[in-house]
């Protein structure tokens, strides 16, 4: 907290301690206000605007400060000044002294309780964001809630200030005027309690779910107006019917059909998706291959004589023979014959909406009750002059390969981008990876990056970062022509040019315009629910974003199947905060949780805490030192806020701190589970042993020190 802030607090805690101290507060209470009520009128009848100006800055300073007294100034109030002018008054004091009293807890306490519980108060503010106005409301029109604390506990969330005001104006108002109207009975009553009865309070309790009736009355409508025009199906084949057999959509069909439900699943090209055929499982049997003639190219290092010239003979063709043989054989596990053994319909046809509830396909018109949209992605390609003519891989028409590229130029320093061109180095290409941001992998840590760069030169990839693709020329050669930060321009020579870019959504042909979904930076437009405008069609995977990964679409899956099926009763909001990412590189970086980087740009303060891989045992003995963890903790608190791990099969064990981050379990829990030796996990609890050390308790340790020292002379 700054000077500023500080000198503000010790004033206010001086007002209110004064307030105190003074006995002030002994005259807000009935006993007193009834003991020179007619003292009160008498100096109203003299000076009346005096009074009322007066009246009206006590109210405001009262309330501002929090301070006891209000009920009984509104009581008084409607003593001295009669309903109409009473109610004037003391409502807009009310508001007023409220709004203060918000802001000064904005101001003093929440920048210091975000950054003590930043993900708490995260939660909080995306429900605010949602329902705060209606929340808000249905608080202030309950007496028995304290007013001082609800103002208090708002300006920690990020509720705007005008919306508390208006919302606290309009709200308070039935409560004031019931107090304001008793006052005018003043000397009937004993105690407070008095004002608000059993069956008053009953009243309010009632009134306060008034916004919220009012909200479901309001979704009533907006359903009607969304659906206009649309003739509702008066029974349906399916409850619910998913376009796309990827990740996503297998995953939404298998939950459909487990929980006994009628399932359709339409998917036009091959089952499986991406995930199957184009990315996680023909990538990475190519990593292993390549890490394969690594490992042989590199085996003199343990000893391991290879031949004179120590360097594989790579046959790429049946290196692609292993690649489509992985293919093949988790191909079953996402096969027609496989989920039609489960109950679902499966469709081989492409699916448009026709209405909310229906899809064509084939030639069939099939009605559902939901339908959830898992259509996946594409890989983006630039718009670069030249490109048409190019010879272009992406993900998806890479594995058609049958000869190993000579001269690889990657273009993007992603995850993909490092996996591939690391890959195709290692199995004997000239890589070049140009990269037009600052650093490769640009959402880590700048060391991550750097780290990664390294790496990658280590094996014979040319990386060239700050580097912006213009154009592709086609003299005597493919050539890639690129401008550079210092505002020149190079040129890198290629055969293939594979693109790694970004992906875009697949929502194109599927009916979407005409029923008025729409996208959102490129993917589809949703709320928390994975649901669109539409309230009974669904989105997941890679065409719903934010995030395009297998266990990411299989998280939204899960939660967009469930809030179909079972969203009359309780939805789910996703929750991204623990999903973890892997760059399955050699070393592989794995995440989960902020990185430094992020929490910078959010303002969220932490401490960090590392440990070097090269003081791992295991590390040691298998020649694997490169890499470190880092992992990012709330400053003076056993919490963990995200954990990065650069190492040896990292992502094998990134799952021990998304447990602990999900579990809410903090570094004392990881230090106190005991680990086999010598694993690479060990490092996880070696890394909250060097946390444990930075926060030992040295005032305990100085005082056993003596007692220890006592104890050898006795």
């Amino acid at each position: 907290m700054n000077r500023q802030r500080l000198l503000i607090a010790a004033l206010l805690l001086l007002a209110i301690g004064a307030f105190f101290a003074t006995g002030a507060h002994q005259w807000f209470s009935l006993d007193t206000l009834k003991a020179y009520q007619s003292d009160f009128q008498a100096a109203f009848d003299r000076r009346p605007w005096q009074i009322a100006g007066t009246f009206f800055a006590v109210y405001v300073i009262i309330t501002a400060l929090s301070l006891p007294g209000a009920a009984i100034l509104t009581l008084l109030g409607g003593a001295l000044f009669g309903l109409p002018l009473g109610l004037l008054l003391i409502s807009f004091a009310s508001a007023i002294g409220a709004t203060l009293a918000f802001l000064i807890s904005r101001y003093l306490l929440r920048g210091p309780i975000e950054r003590r519980f930043p993900r708490r108060l995260a939660a909080i503010n995306r429900g605010v964001d949602r329902d705060g106005a209606f929340y808000l409301f249905s608080l202030r029109l309950v007496p028995a809630f304290p007013f001082f604390v609800i103002n208090l506990v708002m300006g920690l969330t990020r509720i705007k200030a005008r919306t508390f005001y208006w919302v606290s104006q309009v709200g308070m108002l039935p409560g004031t005027a019931v107090f304001v109207n008793a006052g005018g009975q003043l000397g009937e009553i004993e105690r407070l309690g008095d004002v608000v009865s059993p069956g008053l309070l009953a009243s309010f309790v009632l009134l306060a779910f008034f916004p919220w009736i009012a909200r479901k009355i309001m979704r009533l409508v907006q359903r009607r107006q969304v659906y206009r025009g649309f003739t509702r199906p008066k029974r349906f084949d399916y409850d619910i019917l998913v376009i796309g057999a990827g990740s996503a959509g297998l995953v939404s069909a298998y939950i459909g059909s487990a929980v006994k439900a009628k399932v359709a699943l339409v998917e036009a090209g091959d089952m499986g998706g991406d995930c199957l055929n184009t990315g996680c499982v023909p990538s990475k049997a190519l990593i292993r291959a390549a890490r394969a003639a690594h490992e042989v190219r590199h085996a003199e290092r343990f000893g391991i004589l290879v031949g004179h010239a120590g360097t594989p003979a790579v046959d790429f063709s049946r290196v692609m023979g292993h690649v489509r043989k992985a293919i093949a054989t988790v191909a079953p596990h996402d096969s027609v014959e496989r989920y039609t053994a489960l109950g679902v319909d499966v469709h081989k046809a492409h699916a448009t909406l026709a209405t909310p509830w229906e899809v064509e396909a084939g030639g069939k018109r099939l009605s559902a009750r939901h339908i959830v949209i898992a259509t996946g992605a594409r890989p983006a390609i630039p718009a670069l002059p030249g490109i048409d003519e190019a010879r272009v891989l992406t993900s998806e028409n890479l594995w058609q390969l049958e000869e190993l590229p000579g001269r690889l130029a990657v273009l993007g320093g992603g995850a993909i981008g490092c996996e591939l061109g690391q890959s195709f180095a290692r199995l004997g290409s000239r890589v070049t990876l140009v990269e037009g941001g600052e650093q490769l992998l640009g959402r880590e840590d700048a060391e991550v990056g750097e780290h990664m760069a390294n790496t990658l030169e280590q094996d014979g990839v040319a990386v060239l970062t700050r580097a912006r693709a213009e154009r592709i020329s086609h003299d005597g050669g493919q050539r890639l022509h690129l401008s550079t930060a210092a505002g020149g321009e190079q040129s890198v020579e290629f055969d293939y040019l594979l693109v790694c870019v970004g992906r875009r959504a697949n929502v194109e042909g599927l009916g979407l315009e005409a029923l008025g979904i729409a996208t959102d930076t490129g993917t589809l437009a949703l709320n928390r629910q994975l649901q669109t405008r539409l309230p009974n069609v669904w989105a997941c995977g890679d065409v719903a974003g934010p995030y395009q990964l297998t266990h990411a679409a299989a998280h939204q899956a899960w939660h967009a199947a469930v809030n179909a099926l079972f969203g009359e009763l309780k939805r789910f909001n996703v929750d991204y905060r623990f999903i973890p990412a892997v760059v399955y590189t050699q070393p592989e970086i794995a995440r989960v949780g902020l990185n430094e980087r992020e929490a910078k740009e959010q303002g969220i303060a932490y401490e960090l805490t590392r440990y070097a891989m090269n003081e791992s045992d295991r590390a040691i003995a298998e020649g694997a030192t490169e890499g470190f963890i880092k992992v990012l903790t709330v400053p003076g608190r056993d919490k963990i806020l995200g954990a990065t791990i650069v190492a040896e099969n990292a992502g094998e064990w990134l799952g021990e701190f998304s447990l602990a981050m999900k579990h809410n379990l903090g570094m004392n829990k990881l230090l106190g589970t005991v680990h086999p030796y010598p694993t690479l996990s060990e490092a996880a609890k070696a890394t909250a042993g060097a946390w444990k050390n930075a926060h030992k308790p040295e005032r305990v340790l100085s005082l056993l020190e003596r007692y220890f020292a006592w104890r050898r002379h006795v």
